[in-house]
């Protein structure tokens, strides 16, 4: 692979850098309030990041993973939450628009949705019953198909910017499947009957996302909500981890970053009574600096070598693994990086409104985002040892 960013990528990277700047300057009050950075989210739209990756035949800006890559570790820099909630929207559409099980007519829709009306879409996958640890992700929603559409019941957690989303895409499982992975895709409009938000995202970190529940109860939905319907929807989940999960990856790679320059920015302004030189001077600091400075630079390598795998050669295995180790290695990294910036900013750092003690919280989970730091090593070892998932025990005994 290439190194060196092309001139694209460095003219997106600025532009990322300068937004996260401007989103820098709110990001202490939305965390604090845990509310949602809605004016970050327009500006975004503004900016064309809606169809940024949508493929330029669905009428977008046709940017690749690697793209996403590097312009989603610039916007981490700035407001953490605004940058992992945002992301979901890719996140999401992605998949729908690159799936070749998706109908053509379902993919025409969500591309009229974000290019043309420009509307901002969630993704809820996620249950309350369900483990990012084990990996399987059995679906207690349910959709019941009636005339004219479906009726869909259930409860979803951790959907970020929920109620600032025009619509949210929910996964649920069809009544009349046999499959246990059978699984239908509907989009759920902010305004929809029989669907209400459970404000319950009161949490150590990324707070702004508003990653809250979504109750649905009898929520009547139009034939057309349907964008996918699958016996087996584990295809799906695992052709498309880049985007489900792996994009999310390159916002705590972001974070990580914010944390060093705000040390370094701090231990070179922080000048002791009595001392002719700043904490930069002192051996301690400089070695610290000297290993988080090595640490990011091998994590930003691993995640774009798995960006580039992903756009050369799709899920691959090699591309999968490549895609765990990153997450693996960021996740870590992030949350060393951010702990080591805490420590040696001292006391004053500690207190709410410190970029330090705000960078920590949200670093803190970046090993626990999806999929978490064991479930990582778990895929690497199988990968590493060429050994076949089939052939092993479950991690936990199965009813």
């Amino acid at each position: 692979m290439e190194f060196l960013l092309s001139p694209d990528q460095q003219r997106l990277q600025q532009r990322c850098l300068a937004l996260a700047a401007d989103f820098a300057t709110r990001a202490p009050q939305h965390d604090r309030d845990a509310s949602h950075p809605v004016e970050n989210y327009d500006r975004l739209r503004a900016e064309g990041f809606l169809d940024l990756t949508v493929p330029r035949e669905w009428g977008g800006a046709g940017a690749s993973f690697l793209d996403h890559t590097i312009a989603y570790e610039a916007l981490g820099q700035g407001c953490p939450s605004t940058a992992l909630a945002f992301n979901m929207h890719a996140s999401v559409v992605m998949p729908v628009l690159l799936s070749p099980d998706v109908p053509a007519s379902a993919k025409q829709r969500v591309a009229d949705l974000v290019v043309q009306q420009r509307q901002l879409i969630g993704g809820n996958f996620s249950e309350p019953g369900t483990t990012s640890l084990i990996g399987e992700r059995p679906l207690s929603a349910r959709a019941r198909k009636q005339e004219g559409g479906y009726s869909v019941s259930g409860r979803k957690m951790f959907a970020s910017m929920l109620q600032a989303a025009d619509q949210v895409m929910v996964m649920a499982y069809p009544d009349e499947a046999t499959n246990p992975h059978a699984a239908v895709l509907l989009l759920v409009p902010r305004d929809a009957a029989g669907r209400r938000v459970e404000a319950n995202w009161d949490t150590l970190g990324m707070r702004a996302t508003r990653s809250d529940s979504m109750i649905l109860e009898d929520c009547r939905l139009p034939e057309s909500a349907l964008l996918l319907h699958s016996d087996d929807v584990r295809a799906f989940r695992q052709d498309y981890l880049n985007w489900f999960w792996a994009s999310y990856t390159a916002v705590y790679l972001g974070v990580a970053v914010a944390a060093y320059n705000a040390l370094r920015e701090t231990v070179q302004a922080r000048q002791p009574t009595g001392y002719a030189q700043p904490l930069a001077y002192h051996p301690d600091v400089r070695r610290h600096v000297a290993e988080l400075s090595a640490d990011l630079d091998a994590a930003r390598l691993i995640t774009y070598r798995s960006a580039w795998l992903s756009d050369t050669q799709g899920p691959t295995t090699e591309t999968t693994a490549a895609l765990y180790r990153a997450k693996y290695v960021v996740g870590e990294t992030t949350a060393r990086v951010t702990r080591t910036a805490l420590t040696l900013g001292g006391a004053h750092g500690i207190f709410k409104g410190s970029r330090l003690e705000q960078l920590f919280r949200d670093g803190a989970l970046a090993p626990i985002q999806s999929p978490p730091a064991d479930f990582c090593l778990w895929q690497m070892g199988l990968y590493e040892l060429g050994i076949d998932a089939a052939d092993i025990m479950p991690p936990v005994r199965r009813v």
